[in-house]
């Protein structure tokens, strides 16, 4: 572990909105475990617990954002330059990514399990994801996070990001389908959904046993109708292709539809001063900065 120290009030505000949006993110997980429930309310508290952590994500999302476009811009270059890679600009855009793909993962396990939820709506929602973790990759793939949890964060992103586009095409290839394209085109995206299954499976295994390993739980939400939908659907609706084929699979599917992201990070800002800080001020009791 190392210890920072930098004497900029600023600096410490970042620290504490870090702080605010990592324990955020640890109360919408803790939410979504399902050993707390009574089996006799079960369906209903997860549903409001399910609900709740989405308001969460959205709000560390607010957090992060807010540090990164309205505090990272008062620190001096030469502390920005400084920073511990936890509090820099790109692990910080990459941890508000995250907080809305998991809000929009959540979503998305919500459509898969109404009836009411066509498939259009899910698809669009499965996209928007891909395109969340998408982005949170491209900001922290090349950062040298060579500690344990620095690693093990950007498996996490690369396991979400593969899992994402493997029910993207999964769901996109059902739509293409169901329409007037070709038979081809479909089965190719149904084809690139199974690769990147596959991709997810061992880019899981590679996040849980990289230090500090972590137990893998049983798929759950959207992770648990991907594992369960396409292996079944996909045998029977697609030509055979040859396992060394995987990367022509993947460049002969079709693009994914491009939406409008719909999650915001919540708005934030800084509570007001309290009077009494001015005061101490005048009496030169604190620093003025």
């Amino acid at each position: 572990m190392q210890e920072t120290t930098m004497s900029d009030s600023w600096y410490e505000v970042l620290s504490v909105l870090h702080l605010m949006a990592v324990l955020l993110l640890s109360q919408a997980n803790l939410l979504l475990l399902p050993n707390k429930f009574t089996s006799g309310y079960q369906s209903t508290a997860l549903e409001d617990c399910k609900r709740a952590s989405i308001d969460i994500f959205l709000k560390a999302a607010g957090y992060l954002d807010f540090a990164v476009q309205k505090v990272l811009p008062q620190l001096p270059l030469e502390l920005r330059n400084d920073l511990p890679l936890d509090l820099s600009e790109g692990v910080l855009k990459a941890l508000c990514l995250q907080a809305l793909g998991q809000g929009v993962e959540i979503q998305l396990g919500m459509a898969i399990d109404s009836i009411k939820a066509t498939l259009a709506v899910k698809r669009r929602l499965a996209c928007e994801m891909v395109k969340y973790w998408h982005q949170a990759e491209e900001y922290i793939k090349d950062l040298p996070l060579a500690n344990g949890w620095g690693e093990k964060h950007k498996l996490f992103i690369q396991w979400k990001h593969i899992e994402a586009k493997a029910i993207a095409y999964y769901l996109h290839g059902l739509i293409l389908e169901e329409g007037n394209t070709s038979a081809g085109i479909a089965a190719a995206a149904l084809q690139a959904a199974e690769e990147y299954l596959k991709e997810s499976k061992m880019a899981c295994d590679s996040f849980h046993v990289t230090l500090p390993s972590s137990r893998n739980p049983p798929p759950w939400g959207a992770s648990k109708y991907l594992a369960e939908r396409i292996p079944k659907d996909i045998s029977s609706k697609t030509i055979n292709w040859d396992s060394q084929k995987h990367e022509m699979i993947k460049q002969v599917a079709p693009a994914l539809p491009d939406f409008v992201l719909s999650l915001k990070p919540d708005e934030y800002q800084l509570p007001s001063t309290d009077p009494s800080w001015n005061d101490l001020q005048v009496q030169n009791v604190v620093p003025t900065k």
